[in-house]
């Protein structure tokens, strides 16, 4: 678990670096918008990866995840920030395809949002300071779990999102 603040570039509304860096929770509550990279983990039968976030987080503890990902800090593309998370979140080095961005307005504050994919081994090894439990789910359970569940506010927007563009490139 990170409590440092983590140091993240500030953007545009074009998702163009301004060339200042801040603090996450700087960012967060004044507003200014910052690149957060998340990845949709699927494994060799296409399960897509849920996880609940541990009550130790900062940001929606408790909640159920469908993406895993974090602030992308000064100096790193969306894709470095998503394969760093993955390694300190799931404990697996894999590199993640990034499938669009898009200005996400839900949560604690607006950011640009990143969404990744990458096939992942199924025995992952979370982080407990980060994960406090995780599964497989196919589409079909995950959308029950959606509704049913509670999720953090980017992983409805996010994978509504990640289903339209996959509907769309096949």
């Amino acid at each position: 678990m990170c409590v440092v603040d983590e140091r993240v570039e500030r953007v545009d509304d074009q998702d163009r670096l301004l060339g200042v860096a801040v603090g996450r929770r700087q960012a967060t509550r004044e507003g200014w918008l910052h690149r957060v990279a998340v990845t949709v983990c699927r494994d060799e039968r296409g399960r897509i990866l849920v996880h609940r976030r541990s009550e130790q987080v900062s940001r929606f503890p408790g909640l159920h995840e469908v993406e895993v990902g974090g602030a992308v800090a000064v100096g790193e593309t969306y894709e470095q920030a998503a394969a760093r998370e993955l390694t300190e979140e799931l404990g697996v080095r894999v590199l993640p395809r990034l499938l669009f961005t898009f200005l996400n307005r839900s949560g604690l504050s607006p950011h640009w949002l990143g969404v990744h994919e990458a096939v992942v081994p199924d025995a992952v090894v979370p982080d407990p300071d980060e994960v406090a439990w995780h599964g497989w789910l196919t589409e079909t359970e995950l959308r029950s779990a959606l509704l049913e569940w509670r999720f953090t506010p980017d992983s409805h927007e996010a994978f509504s999102r990640y289903l339209a563009f996959r509907t769309t490139r096949s």
